[in-house]
């Protein structure tokens, strides 16, 4: 069977490695398909749907322990700025479950961690585990967390029935016909779609596409909050940040001072703040302290951990001074899954049956693109009840001006939304 190379779509992007994967024709030749993830981070959250907590708290702790792994994976390739969305790209995969058999089957509940939710009696487990969720998280209306998917085919290319039936139900996915053969009209039509659906944040996604492409699949995210008690921009100042032992960055720092959630992980060397959007989403901020070195932490990173800070956190008065940052982040992830045992979906041996019966179709590409503003006002990407609360008369001080760690969740479901790393805020 003949296989050709062909052009990729141009992502400026941190890699570890170069982009050589092929994209084939249908036919007598093998056709990828390539997934492009965007999302900016805007939060504002949310009340608890009637669903089986027990599920979807399950969920939620699987897609955590895989945020870890993959920021590990992340984070062993260099020492820079770290920012994506697990639960973005744990819901494209769980598309793609739907659309696979076999060997890759198996590796993509494995490596999503997933394997423990899967069902034998109930295929549509998982899948409509993931519809509840974002029905959870968005309960109401009280979080703006727009959601799309959509499948982009070529005109001649035919999806299985059931998985378009399934991806629509569960995913709410939108079909679109495409020309790939206009490349740059092609091109034209997808990076407006994705402009549209993040509210112009996102323009230019991608810059070619290779003839033999035949599907895209395209999820993008978008969400918009508000700081429960924003930053009074007038007390803003400009102070050190310390990268490390030797670089020192000038940083517009924001203070506020009011009641917040703390505690200190003694044997990690580390204190954690929570700061609270409006209606149920908080930061939590993994700050190590002065005498440890953040790489050491990296590694001790787990969902275990993540949940005990958020049970033992306490209320205590603090002045909190916090550098203003943007990040935008850009990876590819058939860089990085395949070390994480999801390899065969991105080879020749692909099972992709449910999704084609053609034969021959594997995915070429996974670009994941994050982009992240906190400023005063909130970020442009209810408290825990505890019995012990300590007053002060005089506020103790967190001040964050060193590497730290941060990370987005839904508190009634502890679902994790994003995570991320800031080496250096002057760093875009």
């Amino acid at each position: 069977m003949a296989i050709s190379d062909a052009v990729l779509p141009k992502l400026n992007a941190q890699s570890p490695k170069p982009s050589q994967t092929g994209i084939m024709v249908v036919h007598k030749m093998k056709m990828g398909f390539i997934f492009i993830l965007t999302y900016m981070c805007f939060l504002t959250p949310a009340h608890q749907a009637q669903i089986p907590r027990a599920t979807i708290s399950d969920l939620s702790f699987k897609n955590m322990d895989f945020a870890m792994n993959l920021y590990k994976k992340i984070s062993s390739y260099h020492d820079k700025n770290i920012f994506f969305s697990p639960l973005s790209i744990s819901t494209s995969f769980a598309a793609l479950l739907m659309a696979s058999d076999g060997v890759t089957h198996e590796e993509l509940l494995k490596g999503l961690n997933l394997e423990q939710l899967e069902r034998a009696n109930q295929p549509e487990l998982i899948p409509k585990l993931f519809q509840l969720l974002h029905e959870n998280i968005t309960q109401n209306g009280s979080v703006k967390m727009d959601q799309s998917m959509a499948l982009f085919m070529h005109r001649q290319f035919e999806v299985e029935k059931e998985f378009e039936d399934h991806i629509k139900t569960f995913f709410d996915t939108e079909i679109k016909t495409v020309d790939f053969a206009d490349t740059k009209g092609s091109i034209r039509f997808i990076n407006e779609y994705i402009k549209q659906k993040t509210e112009d944040k996102v323009r230019e996604m991608i810059s070619s596409l290779g003839a033999e492409i035949q599907l895209m699949l395209i999820n993008t995210i978008f969400f918009q909050g508000a700081w429960q008690i924003p930053f009074n921009p007038e007390t803003n100042l400009s102070a050190p940040f310390y990268i490390d032992n030797y670089n020192v960055v000038q940083v517009q720092m924001m203070v506020k001072e009011d009641k917040f959630y703390m505690m200190e992980d003694v044997s990690l060397g580390a204190k954690v703040l929570k700061l609270p959007y409006r209606e149920g989403v908080a930061m939590l901020i993994l700050l190590p302290n002065k005498s440890i070195d953040y790489t050491v932490i990296d590694d001790e990173i787990t969902a275990e951990k993540f949940l005990s800070w958020v049970r033992r956190l306490q209320k205590t008065k603090l002045e909190v001074t916090m550098p203003k940052f943007k990040l935008e982040q850009s990876y590819f992830l058939h860089n990085l899954l395949p070390d994480m045992g999801m390899a065969s979906i991105f080879s020749n041996s692909a099972n992709l049956t449910r999704l084609s019966k053609d034969g021959g179709v594997k995915v070429s590409e996974v670009l994941h693109k994050a982009v992240i503003e906190v400023d005063e006002t909130g970020t442009i990407a209810a408290a825990a009840t505890i019995a012990g609360i300590t007053p002060y008369s005089l506020p103790r001080i967190f001040l964050i001006n060193r590497p730290f760690f941060f990370f987005i969740y839904h508190e009634d479901t502890n679902c994790l939304l994003f995570m991320g790393r800031v080496i250096d805020p002057t760093k875009n």
